[in-house]
């Protein structure tokens, strides 16, 4: 008989997410005990006493901060994520984030939020009032991108339709991320020269320690005083009070984010939005889909894509009995695998391992059922960290 599935959702998921967990294999509730895999959005984790019985957890977004990642991997856990599934969305954010810089927007709609309907003057008051508000146009301009991730990309490409110039730098582009990157795109060497030369300044990294503080109190004043800089990537990534200074000091222009701060929300040349970057309709429902679809995958195969913390691994079934082995990137793994696997008399059909950083993991297609005694054994092996058995129900 099927194994049947509990999953736990911390936030609303997208209906349309939840859909590709069919009812008669999954249970799905905000209130489970003992679950087998942990939906969310943005719930804060840390927080949680995580069961033992979790089994995987999937993140519907791109960032994972709110996931005790390093506890989860000490205890084999896979923690998915959705890259790309918001891409369009925060890209058509940062154009609105350049053209409200651009257009002085936020102070025109103050403006004209403050003008007395009543005023038979106010025709007169618009007609003085709107040359404090003039701007410049995108086209023509250059616009400087850290990160050429699916976001940086879809960005650039945006821009230069828009007829901006575009300069962009990332010292780790993936192979697919350079096919996507279009072709009259600058490449810089640093993030220094991106600053440099750069009228708009959009980020779009993680937030790891190589890039906590990347723009800060040493580069920012590299930037040309007229410059605005945006950033709808991570709240660590900028340092806002070395930001602040810059424009009280006139060394910037305009700083637009996605991140509001207590000293940021009511600076006069600051634009804070409230973390819409992925607050779509259309943005939800396919981060929610592709992370369904991963949990799925993991749960009911062991295969694993897009988990921030355990390598790709996918193996198409050759067999109906499978065992998935998360252990300790260290030597002879396979080899005490396999030897608890040949002493149970079971023959492997099929066998596949990948690393990542300090976790390994292992799929293993056996030809018939494999005793709950082997699966301790390996279970037993120093360094293995989680084992699940997945026969193909009947």
């Amino acid at each position: 008989m099927a194994e049947i599935f509990k999953v736990l959702v911390l936030n609303q998921i997208s209906p349309l997410g939840l859909a590709r967990l069919p009812a008669e294999r999954y249970r799905i509730g905000k209130d489970l005990a003992q679950p087998d895999a942990v939906m969310l959005r943005s719930a804060d984790m840390h927080k949680l006493d995580i069961a033992a019985s979790v089994r995987a957890i999937g993140r519907a977004g791109a960032g994972t901060n709110n996931i005790p990642v390093t506890a989860m991997s000490a205890r084999g856990v896979p923690v998915f994520n959705a890259p790309g599934a918001n891409a369009n969305a925060v890209k058509e954010l940062v154009l609105a984030g350049m053209i409200i810089a651009a257009r002085k927007l936020r102070d025109a709609l103050s403006f004209v939020a403050a003008l007395d309907p009543a005023d038979p003057e106010m025709e007169k008051k618009v007609e003085d009032g709107k040359k404090a508000y003039a701007g410049i146009e995108l086209r023509g301009h250059t616009l400087g991108i850290v990160g050429l991730g699916k976001i940086g990309c879809l960005v650039a490409d945006a821009a230069i339709k828009l007829g901006m110039d575009v300069t962009g730098y990332d010292p780790e582009i993936t192979v697919d991320s350079a096919w996507r990157l279009p072709a009259q795109v600058k490449r810089a060497g640093s993030v220094g020269e991106v600053l440099r030369n750069s009228d708009f300044v959009s980020l779009h990294v993680p937030l790891l320690e190589a890039t906590r503080m990347l723009i800060n109190a040493d580069n920012v004043g590299q930037m040309k005083p007229e410059a605005v800089l945006l950033n709808f990537s991570r709240e660590g990534v900028v340092d806002d009070a070395a930001v602040l200074s810059a424009l009280d000091a006139e060394k910037l222009a305009c700083f637009v984010c996605d991140f509001p701060g207590p000293r940021s929300i009511r600076h006069r040349k600051v634009v804070c939005l409230p973390h819409l970057g992925a607050s779509t309709a259309e943005a939800e429902e396919n981060c929610a889909v592709m992370v369904a679809n991963q949990l799925r995958d993991y749960l009911e195969h062991g295969n694993i894509q897009n988990a921030v913390n355990f390598p790709n691994l996918r193996m198409d079934r050759e067999s109906r009995y499978r065992v998935g082995i998360a252990n300790a990137n260290v030597p002879n793994m396979l080899g005490q695998i396999s030897t608890a696997m040949g002493r149970a008399g079971l023959n492997i059909h099929n066998m596949s391992n990948k690393a990542q950083g300090d976790i390994a993991y292992t799929l293993v297609d056996v030809d018939s059922q494999v005793p709950a005694e082997t699966i301790a054994s390996i279970a037993a092996i120093d360094g293995v960290l989680a084992v699940r058995y997945l026969p193909l129900g009947d």
